[in-house]
């Protein structure tokens, strides 16, 4: 046994190091997602015996309008949540800066991150209360009477989308700050040299050097679009009449309220299609540009 370990000592460490975290994730995620796919061809109320229906749960999600709502109101989450990443960079650069004071400004950009979501959830709410919040102030102070956004089919998608954006681009800040403390001194000497100054600067020399801290900014963020949960459910409970409910709040409420665990495991099935075809494209691209460059 001594003489085996000794031999393969070189592979078995790794093996042992990375055994405990791949049963964890065949466990929690593997297992739990063909699980799902498993509970979405059947009819099951969550304690009783599962009843067989197929693809039936697939097609009354399909004739359903509000699915299509919530569909439209992720895609509005994706394309809003992609103002995080260049956003994030823009406050990265500036806060990077060897000016008085920016590190208690950094601190101020960095506080939403540390905040809990349904923290945001609440403040925002109040933010957006027309008779006494932030927002009523505003219109005020121009003689305007405040909407009641959350209470606008038309709106509200947008508004849980700003307050969801807050905390979103003090991850992507945090992400570039790191990556521009990881940047070649010497490349950028190379640049000052040959005349590279502001924006020529930033974008042949800095973004470059940048490309794998943007590309998990970006994963993450359509991830996290995509997966939008917490913020609707504190805010408005995908109100007003389901105006502003996301795949997942349906998920969640058609498996906890209506116990219809088998059409939820379908909309879960379908957003876990939706991300995969999603992370495979934006990986596939990502991949092409590396080759080509």
């Amino acid at each position: 046994m001594t003489d085996f370990w000794r031999r393969n000592r070189s592979w078995l460490w790794p093996v042992i190091f990375i055994l405990p975290a791949a049963v964890l994730f065949g466990v929690v995620i593997v297992w739990s997602s063909v699980q799902t796919l498993w509970i979405s061809l059947h009819s099951w109320d969550g304690m009783g015996p599962m009843k067989w229906v197929g693809l039936g749960n697939y097609v009354e999600l399909f004739q359903d309008p509000q699915f299509y709502v919530s569909l439209t109101n992720n895609v509005i989450w994706l394309v809003l949540f992609m103002l995080a990443p260049p956003i994030g960079l823009g406050i990265a650069l500036l806060v990077n800066q060897k000016i008085a004071g920016m590190r208690f400004a950094k601190s101020l950009f960095f506080t939403p991150l540390v905040l809990a979501s349904v923290a945001v959830g609440v403040v925002f709410t109040w933010v957006y209360t027309p008779q006494f919040g932030l927002l009523s102030l505003v219109y005020g102070a121009f003689g305007a009477a405040a909407p009641a956004v959350l209470s606008d089919p038309n709106a509200v998608t947008f508004a849980v989308v700003g307050a969801a954006l807050w905390p979103q681009i003090a991850f992507c800040m945090i992400l570039y700050l790191a990556g521009l403390n990881s940047l070649s001194e010497d490349l950028i000497g190379a640049g000052r040299v040959d005349g590279a100054r502001g924006w020529r600067m930033l974008v042949h020399v800095i973004l470059p050097q940048l490309k794998e801290v943007t590309f998990i900014a970006i994963a993450i963020t359509a991830i996290g679009a995509l997966r939008s949960f917490d913020l609707v459910s504190v805010m408005t409970q995908g109100g007003p009449f389901g105006s502003s409910s996301v795949l997942a709040y349906d998920m969640y409420r058609e498996s906890i309220f209506s116990y219809r665990f088998g059409y939820g495991a379908a909309i879960a099935a379908v957003l876990f299609i939706i991300m995969l075809f999603f992370i495979v494209w934006y990986i596939s691209r990502l991949i092409k540009a590396e080759r080509e460059a």
